[in-house]
């Protein structure tokens, strides 16, 4: 058997190399699996970096939905969602999560090919779990020829002993699951063990829409087979894609002489709004400074301090505080506007400029929330008049502004008609619940009042309601299978009981203890379904790429109409965080702490911001609750997405779209949903944040 696997060896190797030919890649084909590849067998390609792909796939009996982030230029990660009907027998269709990634080890070059490491269904139920390792070359532009071995699914038709059984005999088999049928472990001791088998295929590109693709795929549909009848007579399967002027790609497929598979993949570019350029109004020109001088001579205080809060206010932006000592004009605006503050501040500079009298030569611009101050830029004045058109005039502005912690906040700063100050918004609200195991998608659609009156700087009392009109959240009737106090698990009693809903009714004071220091306390009903006193505290220098926080809560568990009245369970938890911004558009988040079920542990977050705003991420929290214990999942997990307004229609808003996608929602590892937590507050006016927006501060 060793001498067999050897010589099966040799021939994958032959197949992987047997590529000495010049050409650059073209644009890549997806897999029904959502992933680089042909039609059922993964290439060693990747997506442009960032790149999110969003695929949907079906084949007999089956059905895959797949979204695929670039998260490096030589990684990407999986999560699938997969329908097989009748997979479970009597018990009925099966709903399967599942996640993957996708390691380059070898970029390909003109005389050799690229070369990838990969994992699929690595954390779910091992449906589709399977190791491998692809090489990818392309001949003369157009041709792609792909060659690689593979384990676990990947090891059917064709299989032979594990060539890595020179490392030792535990690679010889493959264990059986150990997830005791809660899916979600990573079975680390599964991993490129048992047979193997090869695999590779071809595809050629015709033009610049038309790809044929064949490949011989070793998969036998095992599980399929037995359970549904899926009949796989050839290991040869066939396509054709097409790719739209769009970029997204529509393959049909004859797949294993017996199916017919379709599947389509559409591209997202975080970096490319879809609205290119932007549709809000241009910046105020500045105003040349013979013309300012002449314009503001005369006048008083009062009338110079009205003419700018009304520039202000056509901005977007709201005057909050305002003072003047010698030539420095000190203003705090409060950004309603902008998905960018360095696009606030910019606006605000050409408005001081227009409208201050020449002898204003600095202009310290705070950053302001419900008037605390949260840092300060100061911009010269001369500086504005020589840089407005130059080429370099983003990078140049930045080197010479000065970023501070805050303004000194004097007596008699803030004006006297900032405070109290009274808003509300009103529209429509959409909710969605991805991954039930009854139903992949509920949702909740109806209409929402936000009110917010802050009396003083930092003390605001707010209240959100919410009428739904219609809604699937409350059809769900499947018990969670957690043995932890229901927190989160009854999401679905909430949705049926609850009409006219409290959202939330807090009261927050927030304000500064102390340089880079930040603070906040919240009382009152805190979210859906929890009340409380929360209280929280952050250290977070200007200039520092690293913030520090701690935050308490005492909370109770409220009612099932989402009113005013309270359950019988109670909870001490909070958690002491970590936050840090990695170079390039990375960011690190650690939460260590107690969560609402009791459980203690940790929450391990990454995500990639773009300049625009768009946020791409994945966590997983890990606490002293065992599997068995959690249900469903095992432990908690799953993707986050934020989409800028500002990005889909290319007008000036803060307003985004944020989901959290999970494969299952479960009790454990689950943490407060406080509003306005500082770090999500304080961040957009740090010196880290400012830089990689500052080119917005001339627009």
């Amino acid at each position: 058997m060793k001498i067999r696997a050897v010589t099966h060896l040799r021939t994958g190797l032959l197949a992987l190399v047997c590529v000495l030919a010049t050409g650059l890649a073209q644009a890549q084909s997806v897999s029904t699996y959502g992933t680089p590849g042909l039609l059922e067998i993964p290439t060693a390609e990747m997506f442009d970096d960032g790149a999110l792909v969003f695929t949907a796939a079906g084949l007999r009996d089956t059905g895959r939905a797949t979204m695929t982030f670039q998260l490096l230029p030589w990684v990407h990660g999986s999560f699938r969602y997969a329908l097989i009907r009748g997979l479970d027998g009597a018990d009925g269709d099966r709903y399967d999560r599942s996640f993957d990634v996708h390691f380059r080890l070898r970029e390909e070059s003109r005389t050799g090919p690229a070369i990838v490491m990969g994992l699929r269904d690595f954390g779910g139920t091992g449906i589709y779990a399977a190791e491998y390792f692809v090489a990818t070359k392309t001949f003369r532009d157009r041709f792609k020829l792909t060659g690689g071995i593979g384990w676990g699914r990947m090891a059917g038709r064709g299989a032979f002993s594990n060539p890595l059984g020179i490392f030792g005999s535990r690679f010889d088999t493959r264990p059986a699951s150990n997830s005791n049928g809660e899916g979600g472990e990573l079975e680390f001791g599964n991993w490129f063990r048992g047979d193997a088998a090869l695999f590779g295929g071809v595809s050629w590109q015709y033009n610049d829409q038309l790809t044929f693709l064949a490949e011989y795929s070793p998969d036998l549909y095992t599980r399929e087979r037995e359970d549904i009848g899926f009949d796989v007579r050839s290991p040869i399967n066939l396509g054709v894609q097409y790719r739209f002027d769009n970029g997204s790609q529509l393959t049909t497929s004859y797949l294993y002489g017996t199916t017919l598979g379709l599947t389509y993949s559409y591209f997202v570019n975080p970096r490319k709004a879809v609205t290119p350029g932007g549709q809000g109004s241009a910046p105020p020109p500045l105003q040349p400074e013979a013309q300012v001088a002449a314009t503001t001579a005369g006048r008083g205080s009062e009338d110079i301090r009205a003419r700018m809060q009304s520039a202000l206010n056509q901005e977007g932006l709201r005057l909050v505080y305002l003072s003047e000592t010698g030539d420095t004009v000190r203003v705090g605006v409060e950004n309603n506007r902008y998905g960018q503050a360095a696009q606030a501040l910019g606006r605000t500079a050409r408005v001081l400029a227009n409208e201050q009298p020449p002898q204003s030569e600095h202009f310290d611009i705070a950053l302001m929330s419900n008037g605390v101050p949260l840092s300060a830029v100061r911009v010269n004045r001369d500086d504005l008049y020589e840089l407005e058109h130059d080429p370099d005039n983003a990078w140049r502005s930045f080197a010479r502004a000065q970023i501070s912690d805050t303004l000194p906040v004097v007596q008699g700063g803030v004006l006297t008609d900032a405070f109290p100050h009274f808003s509300y918004s009103f529209g429509p609200y959409l909710n969605f619940s991805f991954f039930d195991p009854d139903d992949p998608l509920r949702y909740e659609v109806g209409v929402a009042l936000e009110l917010d009156y802050t009396v003083t700087p930092g003390l605001t009392f707010s209240t959100g309601l919410r009428q739904p009109i219609l809604s699937t959240l409350d059809d769900s009737t499947r018990p969670s299978d957690s043995t932890l106090p229901r927190v989160r698990s009854d999401w679905n009693i909430y949705a049926r009981e609850s009409n006219l809903r409290i959202e939330h009714m807090t009261g927050e004071y927030m304000w500064r203890p102390g340089e880079n220091l930040y603070a906040r306390t919240t009382l009152g009903y805190l979210e859906t379904m929890f009340g409380g006193l929360s209280t929280e505290l952050l250290w977070y220098p200007t200039n520092s790429r690293l913030a520090l926080g701690a935050e308490a809560n005492y909370v109770v568990q409220r009612d099932f109409d989402v009113l005013f009245g309270f359950q019988d369970y109670n909870v001490f938890t909070g958690h002491v965080s970590a936050y840090y911004d990695l170079p390039g558009d990375y960011h690190a988040q650690v939460d260590v702490g107690r969560y609402l079920a009791g459980d203690y542990g940790a929450t391990f977050t990454l995500d990639r911001e773009f300049n625009n705003g768009f946020k791409v991420g994945a966590f997983f929290t890990l606490t002293n609750v065992s599997s068995e214990e959690f249900g469903e999942g095992s432990f908690d997990k799953g993707i986050r997405l934020e989409i800028p307004i500002a990005w889909m229609t290319g007008r000036p808003s803060r307003n985004k779209i944020a989901q959290t996608i999970r494969p299952v929602l479960r009790d454990g590892g689950a943490r407060l949903n406080v509003r306005n937590r500082l770090y999500g507050v304080t961040r957009e006016a740090r010196a880290q944040d400012l830089s990689r927006s500052w080119a917005r501060f001339w627009r």
